[in-house]
C-alpha cells in the first residue's frame, strides 16, 4: 500500500520525497484535504539502445562482380 502525504508537507519536502521514491520504489500519494491529489512514482527504466554493429545486416545486397575494377585499367589516370 502506498504511503500518503499532505500536499503542504509535500511542498515543503518535495525533493526529499522524490529521492525517497526513487531509492525505495514505493509510490507516495499526495493528498489535499484528505482526498488523493497526485501520485509520485518511480519512472520506468530507460530503454537500452541497441548496438549499431550488424544493424544493416540484411539491408544491402551484392549485384554483379565485386572483385573486378569498376573501370578498365587503361582509363586510370595514375597509370598514364
Amino acid at each position: 500500500m502506498p504511503e500518503t502525504i499532505s500536499v503542504s508537507k509535500f511542498k515543503a519536502t518535495c525533493l526529499k520525497v522524490i529521492d525517497q521514491v526513487k531509492k525505495t520504489g514505493i509510490p507516495i500519494i499526495v493528498t489535499k484535504r484528505g482526498e488523493p491529489y497526485a501520485l509520485v512514482t518511480k519512472p520506468p527504466s530507460p530503454k537500452k539502445k541497441g548496438s549499431w554493429i550488424g544493424k544493416f545486416k540484411n539491408e544491402g545486397r551484392i549485384v554483379g562482380d565485386i572483385m573486378s575494377p569498376a573501370v578498365d585499367a587503361s582509363e586510370w589516370e595514375a597509370l598514364k
